[in-house]
């Protein structure tokens, strides 16, 4: 039987640094031989009875009254008869207007599948068989990895043909290890797994912090689908929502008849935006009940890394929130300095306890040192999304090419700062939807000329130093905005264009694993250097990317126009062979065929202030990968 809480546990509990309160807290079976049942215990402190009730005694809701654990704000109760599988709730009841509420367990590892939201014992039992990724794990997601992330929604990447249902975990595990093989991605990122009410919320209303959702099968479904990922080389990253909450009757919200994982006042404890709750992230036992929730997806399930998910709406106290309508903080500013606080504190204690992982922030501000050490002041994440790059990039190639030449430094800023964070580039889920249309959607000219552009996108995407992420449909051309109650098109796959797009990735993602020059040096200046950055003229861009011991250098060339551009001299770090590695305009991936015949050699001709050049040719809307010989 699991042990009861100590006063060390609530000590910890308390202070906020509690790491293991999914051991402690919720439903845990026990058979210790003359007494079979469970242990139930919940966190309710201004309630003034609670009770547990379910299919193990006829759902009533006074049958199994808990006992409050010496003042501690804990109430505990063992249930004989309880088996696994059985549904249960708790009965909260409060002093205060007649308060009477009926909650799901905070700390559930399973529930029943929505709309019906009652918890449902279970045990965590399963024979994991991926020893061998886990101990090589952390090489994996480390700064100097290839590090090239498929996003997917469970739900709607892939559905049975006969309709009506969706796959589950483990029908969902051979066809993604197949697809992510077949494409050359190392990682698989899902959006919010953990339980959900609201299925258009895509997980990001979580009620659930301990259970994967029983839309797609059982926890151990969800731990079959982890462990074949595992098993066949591919890194899983978990979206995990701290920033907020919805409102639903059975969840979190107003728990004992008080605020208490919430804040009470509006301003701070209630988000516009999502029409959710906002966390109080002073509140020590908060700060531990977030901290149990992410340690347990890394340790239980798994996980590889953690994307946190709405940090900026975490940090300010504004954040889409008008005059009036939040409250500075104790200095008179408008940085939450508790959630801060939390986030630094999560950092640490993850990366202690679990230095093979990484964790990755969403956060769209300029909010510095996101992804620096504590110690020196930053908010601890391993990496930070580079929202900005998205953002510029997508507005720059959204443009008419004849009007790109006034837009040219929205491509060129990102240099000032790509270094000062762990930057990942993402093109995300965020971005085909709510009417923004697909990525193919989004690009300017005809048919070919928006392939063309879509192309050169991911093309300068994996150029660019930081690592990389691709929302699913994005990497064949999905033409419809993203839609989360169907299936991808996939039958777009037997278009040749769009099987070009889809070979392009392929090929990126094979180009960006094999060559450190591509990668070992996403974060650091030292494998950045340009070429030239300001023709506008001809919406030209060259760079390279060196690896760390100097050799195989890349040189990238980007064209942003449909113009050919015929003897184009571009300045090289030294003479000999540069082997044409990737052409997005080949015919192999639905381009025009113009290339330069898979080599060129550099001459003595000075050229962007360099003793070497290449005279090349610049297919139209497409870039060029070359690697020198040494």
């Amino acid at each position: 039987m699991p042990g009861r809480i100590s006063p060390g546990d609530l000590r910890l509990f308390s202070e906020g640094s509690h790491a293991g309160l999914a051991s402690i807290l919720g439903a845990h079976l026990s058979d210790s031989g003359h007494r079979s049942g469970a242990r139930f215990a919940v966190w309710a402190p201004n309630a003034s009875t609670v009770s547990v009730f379910g299919d193990f005694n006829d759902w009533d809701p006074s049958a199994c009254p808990m006992a409050r654990t010496d003042g501690s704000g804990i109430w505990e109760a063992f249930v004989t008869g309880v088996a696994k599988g059985d549904r249960y709730k708790f009965h909260v009841e409060a002093p205060a207007d007649g308060f009477e509420v009926d909650k799901s367990d905070p700390f559930a590892f399973h529930a029943e599948v929505s709309p019906a939201n009652a918890s449902v014992v279970w045990d965590l039992e399963y024979a994991w068989g991926d020893r061998e990724w886990m101990s090589r794990r952390a090489a994996a997601t480390a700064l100097d990895a290839p590090v090239s992330i498929y996003e997917v929604h469970l739900g709607s990447w892939m559905r049975p043909p006969e309709g009506g249902r969706l796959f589950t975990y483990r029908e969902l595990a051979p066809r993604l290890v197949e697809y992510l093989g077949r494409l050359n991605f190392t990682h698989v990122e899902f959006l919010p797994v953990m339980e959900h009410p609201l299925y258009a919320s895509w997980g990001y209303q979580t009620t659930g912090y301990f259970a994967p959702t029983s839309r797609y099968g059982t926890p151990q479904d969800f731990m079959y689908l982890v462990d074949q990922l595992h098993r066949n080389g591919f890194g899983v990253i978990l979206d995990w929502v701290p920033s907020h909450f919805p409102t639903d009757e059975h969840g979190p919200g107003y728990f004992d008849g008080t605020h208490l994982y919430e804040h009470e006042d509006p301003r701070q404890g209630f988000h516009p935006d999502w029409t959710s709750f906002v966390f109080n992230y002073g509140k020590g036992e908060v700060r531990s009940f977030l901290l149990s929730s992410a340690a347990f997806w890394l340790s239980v399930y798994h996980a590889d890394a953690l994307r946190v998910d709405g940090v900026s709406s975490m940090i300010y106290l504004d954040y889409s929130r008008g005059s009036g309508e939040w409250l500075p903080n104790h200095q008179g500013g408008r940085e939450n300095l508790e959630a801060s606080e939390f986030l630094r504190r999560f950092n640490e204690r993850i990366y202690l306890d679990h230095p093979d992982v990484q964790t990755m922030a969403e956060e769209a501000t300029d909010f510095p040192l996101v992804s620096r050490p504590t110690v020196l002041g930053g908010l601890g994440f391993g990496y930070k999304w580079d929202l900005g790059w998205m953002h510029d990039t997508l507005e720059y190639l959204r443009l008419d090419p004849a009007h790109r030449k006034h837009h040219h430094n929205e491509l060129t800023f990102r240099m000032l700062y790509a270094f000062s964070e762990n930057f990942l580039l993402p093109l995300s889920h965020d971005e085909v939807v709510h009417g923004k249309g697909s990525m193919i959607s989004r690009m300017p000219g005809d048919d070919w000329q928006r392939f063309a552009n879509l192309r050169l996108l991911y093309g300068y995407q994996f150029g660019q130093p930081g690592k990389k992420l691709l929302f699913m449909g994005n990497e064949f051309g999905q033409s419809a905005e993203w839609r989360h109650e169907s299936a991808l098109d996939w039958e777009l796959l037997g278009q040749t264009r769009n099987a070009g797009v889809a070979q392009w990735v392929t090929d990126l993602n094979r180009l960006y694993r094999q060559e450190p020059a591509l990668h070992a040096l996403d974060c650091d200046p030292a494998g950045f250097e340009w070429i030239a950055a300001d023709d506008r003229e001809a919406s030209v861009l060259s760079h390279l990317r060196k690896a760390p011991s100097g050799k195989n250098t890349f040189l990238l060339v980007y064209n942003f126009t449909p113009t050919p551009r015929h003897n184009y001299r571009i300045g090289v770090p030294s003479g000999g062979t540069w082997r044409e590695m990737a052409n997005s305009d080949s015919e192999y991936y639905g381009g025009s065929g113009l290339g330069n015949l898979g080599l060129v050699e550099a001459e003595a001709v000075r050229a962007h202030g360099r003793e070497w050049s290449v005279d090349l040719t610049l297919p139209p809307l497409a870039c060029l990968f070359l690697k020198s010989a040494g």
